[in-house]
């Protein structure tokens, strides 16, 4: 019976392994490739986006608060130079008898010639006449007629500045309650401003 031959030595047979290690090593990098350095460069795509917005968004709020302080700091100039600080007494109409709304009419329209004439565009206005907050209708015994005003406008900067001046002239008494201002997205030249004005008249 002849003995089957066996050759360890065979070239191919010594090939198989390495080839079959190198495979191996190759799947294995590619599978951690695939599992941790892909994820890996998404997520940092992904916060290199997520920084990007947080930027502009931070961009954008020191936009407005610059864009608030210059309009604070000119409108306190303005009340300086003007004398806003003297006392100016109440509007008065001629008519007695008239209920708030009329009282008011006459003084709301030089409000609305101020802002015409500084070329100020008006988005909305609310009415909100004798509010139960105001200190003038809670302690002067129904002596006075007001009405709270908020205002959403829109302008250049040098038009609102102008609009202010003329308002701490104006030669009745009113309160600027707040003034909150900023740029408008797609032109930095152009703000958005939402404005609460209280006007008064005495009634007679």
């Amino acid at each position: 019976m002849a003995q089957e031959n066996t050759n360890t030595n065979d070239p191919m047979t010594v090939l198989k392994f390495p080839i079959i290690i190198l495979a191996a090593c190759l799947f294995l990098a590619l599978f951690l490739f695939m599992t941790n350095i892909v994820p890996g460069l998404q997520n940092l795509s992904s916060a290199k986006s997520d920084y990007k917005s947080k930027f502009e968004e931070y961009t954008t709020k020191v936009e407005q608060v610059d864009a608030q302080k210059k309009v604070a700091e000119e409108a306190q100039a303005t009340a300086t130079s003007s004398g806003a600080g003297v006392e100016k007494g109440f509007y008065k109409p001629v008519e007695s008898g008239a209920d708030s709304e009329a009282l008011i009419a006459a003084e709301f329209n030089e409000i609305l010639d101020l802002i015409t004439s500084n070329s100020i565009k008006t988005r909305a206005v609310k009415y909100d006449y004798d509010p139960a907050d105001d200190n003038f209708v809670k302690g002067a015994q129904g002596k006075y007629s007001v009405c709270k005003l908020d205002m959403q406008m829109i302008a250049s900067y040098n038009n609102f500045k102008n609009f202010m001046k003329d308002l701490y002239k104006h030669e009745h008494y009113l309160d600027i309650a707040k003034v909150e201002i900023r740029p408008y997205n797609k032109n930095k030249n152009i703000i958005l401003i939402d404005l609460q004005l209280k006007l008064y008249a005495e009634k007679v």
